[in-house]
Order: C-alpha cells, then structure tokens, then sequence
C-alpha cells in the first residue's frame, strides 16, 4: 500500500490516504508512456506547413539555353530548386498527424501515470479548498507558497537566518502543479488559471501528457475519491495481480 499525505489549505499535514498499487495497474510500463505521450503530442500539431515545389511554381520547363558551346554551365528549366524563384526541393506538405492508440491502453496510461506520481511522493490531498463564489488568486497562490513539497527528504529543514528564496524553494511556490478537482470548479478554475505553472482539470479530463508533464499532483478528496471510483470500474487486473492482492 501507498500512502499520500493530506494537507490543509494553511501548510499543515492533517492525515494520510492510502492507495492499491494493483488498482493503477500494478507496475509503471514506460514505453506504453512513451507511445501514449507521442501520440497526444502528435495529436496537438497543427500541420498548416505548406511549401511549393517545382510543379506549383510559374514558369516554363523549357531548357534555359543549350547544353553545349555557350560556355556557361549547363541548366535545364529555371523551376528547378537550384534557380531563384524556383521550387523547393522535397516541399513540405499539409498533414494531419493525429492517430488513435487503443482506448484500454490509453486509459491503462493514465493510471500508470497517476501511480508514478504516488510512487515518487509527488502527490497530495488538499483538504478545504473552498473560494466561494469571488475566487482570488492570491487566495490559491498562498495555498501554495504554504504547502511543502512532498518528494523533499526530511533532512531538508529550514534554518535560522534562511533568505526568503531559500525557504519558497521548498515550497510548489513556482512550480509545475496540476490541480485534479473532481468535476469542473470554475471557482478553483478561475482563481488558478493565471498562475505560472498550474493546471487545473477534473479527473474525467486528465491525460497522460499533463499529469507527466506538470511535477506534482494535487487532488481534492473528492477527486480523489472519484479517481478511485474512475479506476475500480474500468480497470480488469491481471490473474497474478488478483492473487498477489487476495495473498494480501
């Protein structure tokens, strides 16, 4: 079992949640990361390039001059890419990019993903995180200047006489955060949309690619709770993960 630590909107470490590996998969398989991130990454390009080629510019094909006996080099059409004006040799095309892997691999991704956030201790609950109806970023940014970063090792303490630098540094103050809300908040949305660095989506639109890209994950309880739900309904364990989990 994994534990993630449970904080409170004013920095404090309040409890812990506990977590089944086996109900993310189990075992993190990188390269189905890997292809999953490439294919959302794929699926982002526009691919609006377009470049003439010899056929699409203007211009006769007919021979410059002849081969031989004008003392120049020989040349053929001006079209050609070593001409000025001329087509571009090898012309990039207009492409659509996006392709599809399969929906149970990519949903196997995104658990995979979610479980190397809590493996590497990345990951926490925030508990009361209510903005009401006037949301004030200042209010969010606060949050997170309060809450430590959970993958630092205890022996990082702060010291007497540390600049203010020093000690943000130890905070998500700046840092890459997806916040997981367990549907769409658009208080939580709005409060936290002009913070460098911070992603805010409820669980039902998380990907592969955003919960590896930003560093650290925090999740409501309530997203948290329906995360688990997410998972419990859609994912069929393998028969040695069953036993491995009846053996206790």
């Amino acid at each position: 079992m994994l534990t993630i630590p449970v904080y409170n909107t004013s920095g404090e470490q309040v409890g812990e949640e506990s977590i089944d590996p086996a109900d993310f998969g189990g075992a993190i398989n990188k390269q189905l990361l890997h292809d999953v991130v490439l294919m959302h990454l794929a699926n982002r390009r526009v691919g609006t390039v377009n470049t003439r080629g010899r056929s699409d510019v203007a211009g006769s094909t007919k021979k410059m001059y002849r081969q031989k006996g004008t003392g120049n080099a020989r040349m053929g059409a001006k079209r050609t890419n070593k001409r000025v004006g001329g087509g571009v040799a090898f012309a990039r095309r207009n492409r659509d990019y996006s392709y599809r892997l399969p929906k149970k691999a990519v949903r196997l991704a995104i658990r995979m993903a979610v479980l190397s956030k809590f493996q590497d201790n990345q990951a926490i609950v925030l508990t009361g995180l209510d903005l009401g109806a006037t949301p004030k970023t200042k209010e969010v940014a606060r949050v997170l200047r309060s809450i430590r970063r959970p993958d630092l090792p205890d022996t990082a303490q702060p010291v007497d006489g540390e600049s203010k630098r020093d000690a943000l540094r130890r905070t998500l103050d700046g840092r890459k955060v997806l916040l997981g809300t367990a549907e769409h908040d658009p208080s939580v949305y709005k409060a936290a949309r002009n913070i460098p660095g911070v992603k805010v989506a409820p669980v039902a639109e998380f990907n592969t690619y955003d919960i590896l890209r930003q560093r650290y994950l925090i999740l409501t309880p309530e997203a948290l709770a329906t995360l688990k739900e997410r998972v419990k309904e859609k994912v069929r364990r393998r028969p040695e993960v069953e036993a491995a989990a009846a053996a206790g």
